[in-house]
Formats: C-alpha cells, sequence, structure tokens
C-alpha cells in the first residue's frame, strides 16, 4: 500500500502471526466484555483491582517513563547524546498509554460513562487526578510523535507545526507525568490498615515516583538492546552508558529512601520474618534494587565503564523489579486485609495477553515504515521478526 508515494509495508513472520492471533482472541474476549460486564472475571468486593489493574495501570504507567524521562533529559537538561533514543522512547510511552487507557476502559463497570470525569470534576479524588493526568498526557505522547508520523506519510507541513510545539510538549508531559506517576502511590496511601506495612507508607508518592523515573530510561535500554538485535541498529554506547547512569543515581535515591523508611517504621524485623510476604519483599528489593545498585557502583568506583551486557542486564533487572514491587503492592500486600484468595479467569489473562500483542504489533508496523530509529534500514525492519 502507498500513501502520499511512501510505501506501508508489514511483513508476515511466525512470531507475527501468534502476535495476530492472540490479538484476535483478545478483540473476542472485548466484545464479550463490554456486552456482558465484569462477570467474566474472578474480580470480586474483597479483590475490586487484579490483573487489569496491574498490568494497564500500576506496571503499564511505570514502565512507560521512559518517554518523559528521556524527552526531559534531550529537550530540558540538553542532554545530546541520548538524542538516538529518544523517538523510540517517545514511541514506546504512546503505545504504552494508548494500551492503559483501553486497558482501564475494559476495567470499567459503567464503561459507557467513561467521559463522566471530563465534565463532572471531583476535584478532591485521587482517581480523578490520575484520570486527567493519564488522558491529558495520552494527548500529549500523540502530539509528541505526530512529526514521526505526519513526516512519515509525507505531510511536511502538519509534521513541522506539531515539531514547532515540541518544547510546550515536552514540558507539559514532565508535570503531568510528575504528577499521576506519584499518584499512583497515593492511591494506597489510602489503604491504611489493609496494605501490609512493608509497602505502606506516606512516603509511597515519592518512591512511585523516583521508581518510575528510575524504571523509565532501564526500560528504553531493553527496548534499545531488542530491537538493535532485531532491526540491526548500532548500539549507541554513549547514550546507553548516560541511561544506565542515570538509573543508577536514581535506583540509589529510591533504595536508600526506602531502606531508611522501613528502618524509621521500624520494619527492618518484619522483612527478615522470611514468611512469604517478608521473601516477596525481600526478593523485590534484592532484584531491582541491591543487584543492579551492586553491579553499578562496583564499576563507578573503579573508574570502569559499563559494558553493553551489564548495561542491558541492569536494566533488566530494574525492570524486574519493579513490576515485583507494583504487583507486592497490588497482591502480595493487600492479601490478609483481602481475607480470600483471587486468581484471574482465563479472560482476564488471555486480555491482558492480547492486549500486549496488539501493542508489540502496532511498535513493529510503526518501527518498520517510519523513521524512528536513526539511519533507518527498511530493508533489514522488514526481514526481522
Amino acid at each position: 500500500m502507498t500513501i502520499n508515494g511512501t510505501r506501508i509495508t508489514f511483513r508476515m513472520t511466525p512470531f507475527r502471526l501468534v502476535l495476530i492471533g492472540f490479538s484476535v482472541i483478545f478483540l473476542g474476549i472485548v466484545a464479550y466484555r463490554l456486552v456482558n460486564g465484569l462477570q467474566m472475571t474472578n474480580l470480586t468486593d474483597a479483590w475490586p483491582w487484579g490483573l487489569w489493574i496491574f498490568i494497564d495501570v500500576k506496571l503499564g504507567v511505570a514502565l512507560a517513563a521512559g518517554g518523559f524521562t528521556t524527552a526531559g533529559i534531550y529537550y530540558v537538561l540538553g542532554v545530546k547524546k541520548v538524542k538516538s533514543v529518544v523517538k523510540p522512547a517517545i514511541l514506546t510511552a504512546w503505545l504504552g498509554y494508548c494500551l492503559v487507557g483501553f486497558g482501564l476502559l475494559m476495567d470499567l463497570g459503567r464503561w459507557y460513562g467513561w467521559w463522566h470525569p471530563i465534565f463532572s470534576w471531583g476535584e478532591h479524588s485521587v482517581m480523578f487526578e490520575l484520570y486527567m493526568c493519564v488522558l491529558l498526557y495520552t494527548i500529549v505522547l500523540t502530539c509528541e510523535f505526530a512529526p514521526v508520523l505526519f513526516k512519515g506519510l509525507g505531510m511536511q507541513k502538519i509534521s513541522s507545526f506539531f515539531t514547532r510545539l515540541t518544547a510546550p510538549l515536552v514540558i507539559g508531559g514532565i508535570a503531568l507525568s510528575t504528577m499521576h506517576q506519584s499518584s499512583l502511590g497515593s492511591m494506597y496511601v489510602l489503604t491504611l490498615g489493609k496494605l501490609n506495612e512493608l509497602w505502606w507508607t506516606m512516603l509511597l508518592p515519592i518512591l512511585y515516583y523516583s521508581s518510575a523515573v528510575a524504571v523509565g530510561p532501564a526500560m528504553v535500554t531493553c527496548e534499545t538492546a531488542l530491537a538493535g538485535r532485531f532491526f540491526r541498529h548500532d548500539w549507541d554506547a554513549p547514550a546507553m552508558t548516560f541511561l544506565a547512569k542515570w538509573s543508577g543515581y536514581v535506583m540509589t535515591f529510591y533504595a536508600v529512601l526506602r531502606i531508611a523508611d522501613l528502618t524509621i517504621r521500624g520494619q527492618l524485623s518484619a522483612l527478615f520474618a522470611l514468611d512469604t510476604v517478608s521473601l516477596m519483599c525481600l526478593l523485590e528489593l534484592v532484584v531491582g534494587c541491591l543487584l543492579p545498585l551492586f553491579f553499578f557502583w562496583s564499576c563507578k568506583l573503579r573508574g570502569r565503564e559499563m559494558t553493553k551486557t551489564m548495561i542491558v542486564r541492569n536494566a533488566v533487572l530494574m525492570v524486574l523489579g519493579v513490576a515485583l514491587n507494583r504487583g507486592n503492592v497490588v497482591f502480595t500486600g493487600m492479601a490478609e486485609a483481602a481475607g480470600t484468595g483471587y486468581f484471574p479467569s482465563m479472560a482476564e489473562l488471555f486480555l491482558s495477553l492480547g492486549l500486549i500483542s496488539a501493542g508489540i504489533l502496532l511498535y513493529l508496523f510503526i518501527v518498520e515504515n517510519f523513521d524512528v530509529f536513526p539511519a533507518h534500514d527498511r530493508q533489514a525492519a522488514t526481514s526481522a521478526s
């Protein structure tokens, strides 16, 4: 297919066919859910927030933080060495927030009323603040990535128009992200007496925000490593090293604050109770903080540059650590207060898997056809998985 002289392609591979299969199942489940409501899930009054909230909101929003952090590093701080990863980071964030919005729609009991908060403001509600920030930031990300899309479609004037808006869009995106990343922690400040004290703290907003700022560049690093392998792009060592240092410093702040908070609140002994809850908390801290920080500071104190292998390994560990943290807050920390077990239904599992599959397909399509990476090699992209 050709649009304005631009040839649009999408090569079929076994991997992509599997993703398409999951996406088709996803569409069927979506249709069933919209007609029949949440009875297809295992959500209850004890567990009103389950797998979808964990994947779509708690984890998805955190991992999409690479958009505002990388854009802020490049446009606000003026670190030009990260230029090669700015557009991929914004693309990942944009797709991530689009999927977050769709996932939230699935989680609403009365999904057809999704527009009500726009006209009926609940100024004192954390959920209202989250709703508006996520909605507005999704619009901001759409405008930030618009120059790439319109340029690829041969619409240079429209692309130039959105390019001129870059500075205010980036500043607005940073402000909106700061608000809703921290508010995701504020949601659980309200669960005093329910969330286990290994995770409940008045510092949750700061912990959520700082961990997102650390894991955003780590997620961009993972994405860049995978894209480089499949699309044959060079590894930009200066950019990746800077992002690794950024994540290392911010994660150090997070780890010190987390341990200090546990100490001040007298929870260090509970951390070593060696029951299920404490073991999950230890796993989260070891995988997401202690191991990557050990590797990071070992190189830093010895005056050595981190290798590609170490940078990617640390990034993966940080992503896993944040995933464990968000999962522990949603599930492990709330299990005792719920008083009953929860396991997602097959519909919940396949809808989540299908949503992720659709996101990957969209990413592959855009990277294959638009100028996302420097010196984009379309032939290499077409032959990728």
